[in-house]
């Protein structure tokens, strides 16, 4: 079955964006700031496009993390720094981590060339987090301008998949559970990183299991044929959402070139940077 080239260019920007939350010295940067931690850096790090948000917002937006994770961090972080301080550093980190692995001037204009149409055209109809990252300005620097149109248009994605979670009746931590089941992430893995206790996440796995969308154990899923249809329905309507909202500007020969030109450095991110296991179920290529 051919890849959608929605999902061929997804994981093409994606690892990019990634060394914001990977990269070797995002705490530090974070710390270096003001901010208190990893998870602290993180939110206030995402969040900054739409300014000093609530907790409340970010629960919204984000999806699928527990809600005492979020207002651990929020509104603190922002007496701690402002959002044009973690604006600032996250792009300055990224552009020097992209840069540690070879991303060149050269490559990067040209990526950032074929995606300038695509970010101006996309839709943000329902997309907060795609809206406020396309606001920014973009930076005179390749490198980092790159990077910050990989930030806008992965969150574009992200916004259309949580639409198509939704319409298909599942939340964040439904998502979770089945892309475990679907064996892209550990279950270890994905439910630490968003604030999950084990109850919390068994309540959830059975109200799939009463659905009949998994079977097995909570430490364990598996998806059952129904659970499989449905996820790839997901991921098809996100294919969709984000082709149709803006990535159907590109022809077939500049998704060709976008995905091959960047393919080295998408290579070198998943050995460096992006580990083989992730919350974000993006394994190595």
């Amino acid at each position: 079955m051919a890849i959608h080239p929605a999902r061929q260019i997804w994981t093409t920007l994606e690892p990019l964006h990634d060394v914001v939350y990977f990269g070797t010295g995002v705490k530090e940067a974070g710390v270096a700031i003001g901010l208190r931690g990893y998870w602290q850096t993180y939110f206030a790090f995402r969040a900054a496009p739409l300014g000093p948000v609530t907790p409340a917002t970010v629960l919204a937006t984000f999806a699928g993390f527990h809600r005492e994770m979020i207002y651990k961090a929020l509104p603190e972080a922002w007496s701690r720094a402002t959002p044009q301080q973690c604006l600032d550093v996250r792009l300055d980190l990224s552009t020097a981590l992209l840069r540690g692995i070879g991303a060149g001037d050269a490559e990067c204009a040209r990526a950032v060339e074929l995606l300038v149409p695509v970010q101006e055209a996309a839709d943000p109809t329902g997309r907060p987090l795609f809206a406020a990252n396309a606001a920014l300005p973009l930076p005179a620097d390749p490198v980092g301008a790159l990077w910050q149109l990989c930030a806008s248009l992965r969150e574009h994605r992200g916004d259309g998949h949580i639409a198509a979670l939704v319409t298909h009746g599942l939340t964040g931590r439904h998502a979770m559970i089945m892309q475990v089941a679907a064996g892209k992430v550990a279950e270890s893995v994905m439910r630490r990183a968003r604030g999950l206790s084990e109850p919390e996440w068994s309540d959830a796995f059975d109200d799939l299991r009463a659905r009949g969308l998994v079977r097995g154990e909570s430490t364990n899923p598996a998806l059952t044929n129904s659970g499989g249809e449905l996820l790839e329905r997901v991921e098809a309507s996100t294919d969709a959402a984000a082709w149709n909202g803006g990535l159907s500007v590109l022809s077939a020969d500049a998704v060709t070139e976008l995905t091959t030109s960047l393919e080295p450095l998408v290579k070198r991110l998943h050995v460096d940077i992006v580990p083989p296991m992730n919350p974000v179920a993006m394994g190595k290529r």
